[in-house]
């Protein structure tokens, strides 16, 4: 077996333009990812016919070449062990395509740095409150009742499930905090440490201040400052996790070693903290509260108009990774208002494009094509889009745009009907556990759209191609 690894690194490796076109490498659980020095020189069309390859991509400066689990790391490392080019982290590859990328495209890929590490601890909750809600929700299982009402002695077993799913939400600052200032090029533990300040339980909870008579103050020489926590929010947390980074490098350059220790963690801590209260919270917390209120103001006014704006852009966003800044929305939608009508029209996107590449194994004649239009449809329906949309439907792009009118569509329908999700989770046909109970009917149909629509489009388009 190792023969044929060695065959498909050389023929890749060919393919992309040799060593010398090879600034960097590295690989992750399903592709590998290149730092190319020039992506002109890449065969693209000659890559993807190599037999282990499923597809082709280029992204935030890199391009990556999609194998599969359990197979990349053989073909990495017999490429390795072929060009003599030494591993390569993630992190190295990352800051070598950066050196490509304009400021937009750098914010935003500092953003995906910065949630794609949490994003496990996101989706893990999301699942277990899918779980509680199948538990607590109303009319599930029984009339106007809950599982746990029929059977009390669920409801103390559920109530420990729903403490285990709440955690990541109620301490998110945390999460965000440890990758954030770790993005940024300080201590982890720090931002740890900074994200837990901001939800301290002697502040004056987030989810209260609506409803809160009294904002009790702190007195700081005449100044007064409000003692609120910032629970569930992100912007708070992202400024002061680069105030905090960048005030221990400042620190670290200028104190010697032996003192370190003793100096550079509490002053940053300290200057961070007051600055986090004083100017970066406030601050900060309006504006989120104003991004918050605009976008539900959109859905609110128009609700069609914004389904079928986000449900059908979501898939192109994904090819330029602008994807990932709206996960941060999602964040401060669910720690604002309980719940984002964004997150489900993602989970119904993903299934627009697994079926998609579905109706692909209907319409190919290849067999190569039509294992990989198979095994990636599954894949999309449990979540992970790229194989289907870079291997198969960005290929045939009637597939690809089938799969956008389904997705928008849907979207337009769902957010006609308030469809929210409780947290992140899976985005595919497991999403549903992450819906709101009540919901379940809207997002059904809003899922039976996808499922339907992309594979008769593509099925349709496909004979008419006459693809072979």
């Amino acid at each position: 077996m190792s023969d044929k690894h060695r065959q498909v690194a050389e023929e890749i490796l060919v393919h992309v333009g040799g060593k010398e076109n090879i600034a960097a490498a590295t690989h992750c659980v399903t592709r590998l990812r290149f730092a190319l020095k020039d992506e002109s020189k890449v065969d693209k069309e000659a890559l993807e016919q190599i037999d282990l390859v499923k597809g082709s991509f280029s992204t935030n400066g890199q391009f990556q070449v999609v194998i599969g689990q359990g197979t990349v790391d053989k073909v990495y490392n017999e490429m390795v062990g072929m060009t003599g080019i030494s591993q390569a982290s993630k992190q190295e590859i990352k800051d070598e395509a950066a050196k490509k990328l304009n400021p937009l495209q750098r914010a935003i890929k500092t953003l995906a740095d910065i949630f794609i590490p949490i994003l496990p601890a996101i989706v893990t909750a999301g699942l277990l409150m899918g779980i509680n809600n199948i538990l607590t929700g109303p009319g599930i299982f029984f009339d106007k009742k809950a599982l746990v009402d029929v059977y009390p002695q669920w409801k103390d077993f559920a109530s420990i499930i729903n403490l285990i799913a709440n955690t990541a939400f109620v301490f998110l600052p945390g999460l965000i905090g440890w990758s954030a200032v770790n993005r940024f090029g300080g201590s982890p533990l720090l931002g740890i440490v900074l994200g837990l300040m901001l939800v301290h339980p002697d502040l004056l909870n987030a989810w209260g201040y609506g409803a809160a008579k009294e904002i009790p103050k702190w007195n700081l020489f005449g100044l007064d400052v409000q003692k609120v926590g910032y629970q569930g929010q992100v912007l708070p947390v992202l400024l002061a996790s680069y105030v905090l980074a960048t005030i221990e490098k400042f620190l670290r350059k200028r104190i010697a070693d032996a003192f370190q220790l003793l100096l550079v963690a509490p002053i940053a801590l300290l200057l961070t903290g007051f600055l986090s209260f004083i100017v970066i919270g406030p601050i900060t917390f309006a504006i989120g509260n104003v991004i918050t209120n605009a976008v539900v103001g959109i859905f609110e006014v128009a609700p069609l108009l914004g389904g079928l704006i986000y449900g059908g852009l979501y898939a192109p966003l994904v090819i330029t990774g602008m994807h990932h800044t709206f996960l941060a929305v999602d964040l401060q939608l669910i720690g604002s208002t309980g719940g984002t009508f964004l997150w489900p029209m993602v989970a119904l996107s993903n299934i627009a494009q697994g079926t998609a590449a579905l109706a692909m194994m209907f319409v190919v004649k290849d067999e190569k094509l039509k294992s990989l239009s198979a095994t990636s449809a599954v894949s999309a329906y449990l979540g992970i889009t790229e194989p289907a949309m870079f291997g198969v439907n960005l290929r045939f792009r009637y597939a690809f745009i089938s799969a956008v009118i389904g997705s928008a569509l849907a979207g337009m329908f769902i957010s006609l009907q308030g469809v929210k999700a409780a947290s992140i989770g899976v985005g595919g046909l497991p999403g549903f556990l992450s819906i709101f109970p009540e919901k379940w009917g809207a997002f059904f149909i809003g899922m039976v759209i996808v499922l339907v629509v992309p594979f008769v489009l593509t099925i349709i388009l496909g004979k008419l191609r006459k693809e072979k």
